[in-house]
């Protein structure tokens, strides 16, 4: 069982929740130490803004050469409160160019951070939390792409930002030198020809900020009952608020098949790219709707990485597990996922995400149902699908599909084969405010898979 390390929760339910629900929306748990197969499972994010971007802080990261250090505390604090293990960041060039390491770090020795260094200089650090824990900070940048997890700046002051604004295998290899990983942001951006014949190691399977100009009515809606006079009746509770407006990209989805199914391998991730420059308005908490902790906590990537034999982990691992693809999304805002496992059998040898294998092997792909961390067995319940499915040209085709148990499908076709977790919420029924039948029973993403590819 992971350790609860705080609660975040105040309702603004159109009805008083009955008493005993099964699960308690805010509640975050720290990341099991335990390893499987040899992985350890870390949570965090990739893409995210801090006062090093421009456009953050309502536009004003910096006023009169000084960078705004209520924001500054804003990300570090809900960092901490959200309890990941990384971030890597992704600050636009206009800044991210002219600030040095380890300032791009977020590097404060007064609040106990540690600098990871090689060959004498910082490349990460380990930003300490009031509770003693820590989580690791990566620089990167979103320019032309989005490297992350830069080691250092790729070249000096008078050319980097040139490198970083250029959408070329030459600036893509630059960065890669540097120690980047190299992803593309906003997939609606790039053609699929783009996203198959660059140099890159990956791109997005989902962006919340893409995803929400797929529902600006319904966050319109939310804004203007905030401005009000009276207190509004019927919204979510704060921190699922996000429920009302999130929901699978058809863009994104359409991609993702085509270049998989185009024979590339590429590892996909899931961009909260959060700013806190959008929805100042505040909810029933007296928290905004955009702050840095209310966005962080709402969805995560976790990377299987393969730690030291002392169980240590620092950027390199994360980065190799990354690169390797042994990643999956989780929408925590519906619940912690507890034991997902997604990977292939070749007879008795295990192969994980990203892993590519012949057809001709015969392998067995194998999704293990998640259970949910802190859900009571009384009250309502989630209804959980697990599905497998083989990248087509702008899509995705179900292979198989376990509305109980656990799923293992065997493939006859060579292709990308991905998994993912579908929820009905029936769990959140008592705090999703009017919409709450409407909403317990959509059927959402709760966790996408990277793929397994058979050659």
């Amino acid at each position: 069982m992971r350790r609860a390390l705080v609660l975040l929760f105040a309702c603004a339910c159109s009805d008083p929740a009955p008493a005993g629900p099964s699960f308690v929306p805010g509640t975050v748990f720290a990341t099991s130490a335990a390893l499987n197969r040899g992985l350890l499972d870390r949570r965090g994010l990739i893409h995210a803004h801090s006062i090093y971007s421009h456009d953050a802080c309502d536009g004003m990261p910096e006023v009169n050469g000084v960078r705004d250090e209520v924001c500054f505390e804003d990300f570090r604090r809900g960092l901490c409160q959200v309890g990941h293990d990384f971030v890597m960041l992704t600050d636009h060039r206009e800044s991210f160019s002219d600030t040095a390491f380890p300032e791009t770090l977020l590097y404060r020795p007064m609040r106990g951070d540690r600098l990871v260094e090689r060959n004498g200089e910082p490349t990460a650090s380990w930003a300490g939390c009031p509770d003693g824990r820590v989580a690791l900070i990566m620089a990167g940048t979103e320019a032309a792409t989005m490297p992350v997890g830069l080691e250092h700046h790729v070249s000096d002051r008078e050319t980097r930002s040139e490198i970083y604004g250029a959408v070329t295998s030459t600036a893509i290899e630059r960065l890669k030198g540097a120690g980047a990983v190299s992803l593309l942001q906003h997939t609606e951006d790039w053609t699929i020809q783009q996203l198959t014949e660059l140099p890159i190691d990956g791109f997005e399977m989902f962006n919340l900020h893409a995803n929400s100009f797929l529902h600006l009515g319904e966050i319109l809606e939310i804004v203007l009952l905030l401005q009000g006079e009276t207190a509004p009746v019927g919204l979510p509770a704060p921190d699922l608020t996000v429920i009302s407006f999130i929901s699978e990209d058809p863009r994104y989805l359409e991609a993702w098949g085509s270049v998989l199914s185009s024979g590339v391998k590429r590892v996909t991730t899931m961009g909260t790219d959060c700013h806190r420059n959008s929805f100042p308005a505040k909810l029933a908490d007296g928290e905004r709707i955009d702050s840095y902790r209310r966005m962080m906590g709402w969805f995560s990537n976790h990377v299987l990485v393969r730690p030291e034999t002392d169980g240590t982990w620092d950027d390199r691992h994360l980065k190799e597990g990354l690169r390797a693809g042994r990643l999956y999304g989780a929408f925590e805002v519906y619940g912690y996922p507890v034991g997902f496992d997604y990977h292939a059998t070749v007879g008795a040898r295990v192969e994980e995400m990203g892993a590519q294998i012949a057809l001709s092997d015969a392998p067995k792909l194998f999704v293990k149902r998640p259970t949910m961390e802190g859900l009571s067995s009384t009250g309502a319940q989630p209804e959980i699908t697990l599905r497998v499915l083989r990248a087509i040209d702008a899509g995705w085709e179900e292979i198989g599909v376990a509305t109980s148990g656990d799923l293992e499908v065997t493939p006859t076709k060579p292709g990308a084969y991905r998994a993912e977790v579908r929820i009905r919420p029936r769990h959140l029924l008592p705090y999703l405010g009017k919409a709450a039948a409407q909403l317990a029973e959509s059927d959402k993403v709760w966790i996408y898979a990277n793929a397994i590819y058979l050659r």
